[in-house]
């Protein structure tokens, strides 16, 4: 059975255009208005990525940190993320929803009763930045045995043997890292020399779809259109900082950016 992430692309392709994917922090700033914005950014977007905030991430820049810092100053646990992805999940037109943190989290919560929570609210996928390949083989299959596809991560170092490896043991999505960077980035890479870092990933095995993440903006997403998805993370993540500065309604604010990224792209 073909899995929610891979109907996803594959309707994309008939589209002609890359699947658009969203990146929020559950409980930014609130449990009520994530989900708001949640509902508000799928009417665009065809993936949904979901942040479990975490205190000490590796890997995001400051406009996650933010977000993250304020779901966390407002008392989110890892009981509210279940339930606000069960809540969206529910909607009648939910899209796929994949979340997104660090290991720490998912073992002090027991891998195996984790995996299984997600199956139970409706999590399609899994991103865990600080488990990489090999390490990630068991709780990849675990995954796997539960219809949770487990999002491999590859890098501009990462070298064409591993880089094999890597993508015969993933699942239906990769996700490439654009740059060396923490999220938010500015591109420090031009977009031609991406893509062509992009191709080398593709030639290893055209059947697997691969995103790119990491310093992807309204300027910058019109020229990376060749990938399979683009996924768009801090600059939302910038968006509810600026309308919370301006006491704005930061629900508003997202579904027009997410419109206007799908508007560069379609």
């Amino acid at each position: 059975m073909i899995s929610n992430i891979s109907s996803v692309f594959k309707n994309c392709r008939k589209e002609n255009r890359p699947a658009l994917l969203t990146y929020i922090v559950a409980g930014d700033n609130t449990k009520k208005k994530s989900l708001e914005i949640l509902k508000s950014i799928s009417k665009y977007a065809d993936i949904l990525e979901i942040g479990f905030p975490h205190n000490a991430p590796t890997a995001d820049g400051p406009q996650i940190q933010n977000s993250s810092y304020r779901a966390l100053k407002n008392g989110i646990k890892l009981k509210d993320v279940f339930q606000i992805v069960k809540n969206y999940k529910n909607l009648r037109n939910a899209k796929p929803c994949i979340l997104m943190g660090y290991y720490q989290m998912v073992f002090r919560y027991g891998e195996k009763k984790f995996v299984k929570k997600c199956k139970e609210v409706g999590v399609d996928g899994l991103i865990i930045v600080d488990l990489p390949w090999p390490d990630n083989k068991i709780f990849s299959k675990l995954c796997k045995k539960n219809s949770i596809t487990f999002v491999q991560l590859l890098s501009p170092t990462t070298s064409r043997e591993r880089m094999k490896k890597i993508i015969s043991d993933s699942h239906d999505m990769n996700y490439f890292i654009s740059m060396l960077s923490t999220t938010g980035g500015k591109l420090k890479v031009s977009p031609r020399k991406i893509i062509k870092n992009y191709d080398k990933i593709k030639k290893l095995n055209k059947s697997k779809n691969t995103v790119i993440g990491f310093g992807i903006t309204k300027k910058t997403i019109k020229s990376l259109k060749k990938a399979d998805g683009l996924v768009v993370g801090s600059a939302l993540c910038k968006g509810i900082t600026e309308t919370l500065k301006k006491r704005q309604n930061p629900v508003i604010k997202l579904n027009k950016m997410v419109k206007d990224l799908k508007k560069q792209i379609s």
